[in-house]
């Protein structure tokens, strides 16, 4: 859960001032040495999920350290709010949060739940708001806009209502004046901001343990926090190969294919339906998640729940990679329980109109056929994710 995240309260602790000594991590803490003994040894410069993980593991590489600076290469929150400003002042129109998140949404690398968690952002600082009820209602329609923007994208509306939930959660705004409570709330809603970003590094870097040399990964799809995942263990000079499922009728998979070539890992296409004939070779599947439900289920692209079957009748384990933005307050009993998201199905060939096309573009995972889920709250078992959800939407 955010607030309790190691990173955000060592974030915090930095940013109020706690002792900061300075050098460097130490490289081998003493054996007997505590948690509280091994923060003493914090650079700032280094992100605090790494720092909270030294204290955990007492013993630091310079890999390690290299991946923790990387970690930390996103834009600050200065930067973002002086180009927000930027956009405002040359436009001369008045603030639209659709325009503030398509503009976010142009960026390659930002998903689309971030993408709205900044826009949300802005629409505080832009707000001319009197009062913190003005403020709040402004700010729900603004998240009523995005979540209608796409009614079937799950980690849309699940970033939204996140973000409603951690930014207005602190009892101290009914004591405080509005400038005062206004601040509080546009700080809340940058460390938000701030977390989510690093969410999708922190995964790829929880779950390189769980990548070995020589292994067979099946991928299906185009997951942008799986290809993070992917390209952390080739820096890390992991030695594997990967089996990407064509993933029609988009042929994400091609996609997907295509980067980790730029990698040089080791990649074999195979259609969708020899998932089944390739199984025997792969050690583990691993696909992304557009949302994760109350169960511990996923909904993910069209095909995951065959290939969590295959895999599960063959003692394979399926690992679910999935920022903690995408837990959604959903709980499907079947397949049909959930809104269709359609997507259009080129054949090839004229289809009569009597023929009918099974056109939904993704399908629900049970969790007794999957392993684990890596996450940046850290790496869950699916029996967890309705205790971490409560905690979520505290």
């Amino acid at each position: 859960m955010w607030w309790r995240s190691a990173s955000f309260i060592l974030d915090k602790q930095q940013a109020e001032g706690v002792s900061k000594p300075p050098e460097t991590l130490s490289i081998s803490p003493p054996a007997q040495s505590s948690m509280a003994d091994a923060f003493q040894h914090t650079n700032p410069k280094i992100s605090a999920y790494y720092q909270s993980r030294a204290a955990h593991t007492a013993v630091v590489t310079s890999d390690w350290l290299a991946q923790a600076q990387a970690a930390v290469g996103f834009q600050t929150d200065d930067h973002i709010l002086s180009e927000t400003d930027a956009r405002n002042s040359e436009s001369g129109k008045p603030f639209s949060v659709i325009d503030e998140f398509n503009n976010w949404r142009k960026q390659p690398d930002l998903a689309e739940a971030v993408a709205a968690i900044r826009a949300l952002a802005a629409v505080i600082r832009s707000s001319q708001a009197t009062t913190m009820m003005e403020l709040e209602i402004e700010l729900k329609k603004a998240s009523d806009s995005l979540k209608s923007w796409d009614t079937t994208s799950i980690s849309l509306t699940a970033g939204c209502d996140l973000f409603m939930r951690y930014v207005t959660r602190t009892s101290a705004l009914e004591y405080e004046d509005f400038k005062s409570a206004k601040s509080r709330l546009i700080e809340r809603a940058e460390k938000f901001g701030e977390i989510s970003c690093k969410a999708r590094r922190i995964i790829a870097m929880l779950s390189q343990d769980f990548i070995f040399d020589g292994c067979t990964i099946l991928v299906h799809g185009f997951s942008r926090v799986v290809m993070e995942v992917l390209r952390l263990a080739a820096q890390n000079k992991k030695l594997f190969r990967v089996f990407c499922t064509e993933g029609r009728p988009d042929r994400t998979g091609l996609r997907l294919s295509n980067e980790l070539a730029k990698l040089d890992v080791p990649v074999k296409l195979l259609i969708d339906s020899a998932v089944a004939y390739t199984m025997d070779e792969v050690d583990m599947v691993l696909v992304g998640a557009d949302g994760v439900v109350e169960s511990g289920g996923i909904i993910n692209m069209m095909g995951t729940y065959q290939i969590a079957l295959v895999a599960h009748s063959m003692n394979k384990p399926v690992y679910v990679a999935a920022e903690s933005y995408k837990f959604a307050r959903l709980y499907p009993l079947d397949q049909k329980d959930m809104a269709p998201a359609l997507r259009p199905i080129d054949f090839g060939v004229p289809i009569p109109s009597k023929v009918e096309v099974e056109k939904s573009a993704r399908d629900y995972t049970p969790p007794q056929y999957l392993t684990l889920l890596f996450t940046d709250l850290g790496v869950l078992s699916p029996s967890v994710v309705s205790d971490e959800l409560i905690q979520l939407y505290l």
